[in-house]
């Protein structure tokens, strides 16, 4: 195939998928704006003010995850970042608690629809994001309690600075992120394709085969799990949908990749992105990839095998 074969090629790819996920994302987003706008985001808050102090969290937090959420992390920072300060500071632990849960459960009505779209149940996904969160938060907040580790008082270096409160503002802005979606989308078809070329897609996936393995995830889908454990959820989930697509992918290989990538991804930069409000960098990594993958290692057994069973309530639910 000729270079300007392979560029068209890659193109009309990066299209579909996109729009695809366009067809998701976009009245999910305009949805999501018309209940931050009438603040009825608020209302979820209040079932999770008494959640947050299982996790060693003031009540207040709960508004903090509710928007992140609903929204995004950067939604979740600016109303951390928002609130007034309580009479004791938040610690370091605190912080990285709570940071970890909103990476864990975050943007859940429009990463949802695109796992569901992907052939995994919304609610289960979603059930599965937001029990996750919450468990390890008490994990973490236990572990950390009696080791006596991360006490000292966190230190954010972000605070909120004046937003476009326009909708015009608002429009252009996800207007931006949907064009930044199809540009990554489409060089990660093109790395894809060149490293496909050089067989050293085959290499990666004879390396990570015995630990994805333990989660339940073939060696078809070691490479888009990894995309999406680093890149993000959209662009993962983007790739597993033009996989399931063309029939490539078994049902628990898309079941375990998504639960992976549904529990951790974007690891480095949003990693990054939740020191910004003091939380640790080890906590937030470590602590939500290794419980990531021991809870995709258990559920791949006890899902998986009932995914195909006519009348599964779990394969109805996942």
């Amino acid at each position: 195939m000729s270079l300007a074969a392979s560029a068209a090629s890659a193109l009309r790819d990066a299209g579909r998928i996109s729009l695809d996920l366009y067809k998701i994302m976009i009245p999910v987003i305009i949805g999501v704006k018309i209940l931050k706008e009438l603040d009825l985001i608020s209302l979820l808050a209040v079932p999770l003010a008494p959640l947050m102090e299982l996790t060693g969290l003031p009540a207040d937090m709960g508004l903090v995850w509710a928007t992140a959420i609903l929204t995004n992390i950067y939604g979740g920072i600016l109303v951390y970042v928002a609130l007034p300060p309580g009479p004791d500071p938040l610690t370091v632990a605190q912080v990285t608690v709570l940071s970890t849960m909103i990476l864990i459960a975050h943007n859940i009505p429009v990463e949802g629809r695109i796992t569901q779209k992907c052939g995994v149940g919304f609610w289960g996904q979603a059930l599965l994001r937001m029990g996750g969160a919450l468990v390890c938060g008490m994990l973490m907040h236990h572990f950390f309690s009696a080791c006596g580790m991360l006490a000292e008082p966190s230190r954010a270096v972000f605070t909120a600075g004046p937003a476009d409160a326009s909708l015009v503002g608002w429009a252009l802005g996800e207007a931006k992120n949907l064009v930044m979606i199809f540009g990554v989308i489409l060089a990660l078809i093109i790395l894809m394709r060149v490293l496909g070329r050089l067989r050293i897609t085959d290499l990666f996936e004879r390396l990570l085969a015995p630990v994805l393995g333990l989660m339940g995830i073939g060696r078809k889908a070691a490479t888009i799990t990894v995309i999406g454990l680093v890149m993000g959820l959209a662009y993962g989930g983007g790739l597993i949908l033009m996989e399931v697509k063309g029939g490539r992918l078994s049902r628990q290989d898309v079941f375990s990749s998504l639960s992976l990538m549904s529990l951790s991804h974007a690891l480095i930069e949003d990693t990054l992105l939740m020191t910004l409000i003091g939380a640790s960098v080890q906590g937030t990594f470590f602590g939500r990839l290794l419980f990531s993958m021991v809870v995709v290692a258990v559920l791949s057994r006890l899902v998986g095998p009932r995914l195909s069973v006519p009348g599964s309530a779990l394969g109805r639910m996942f």
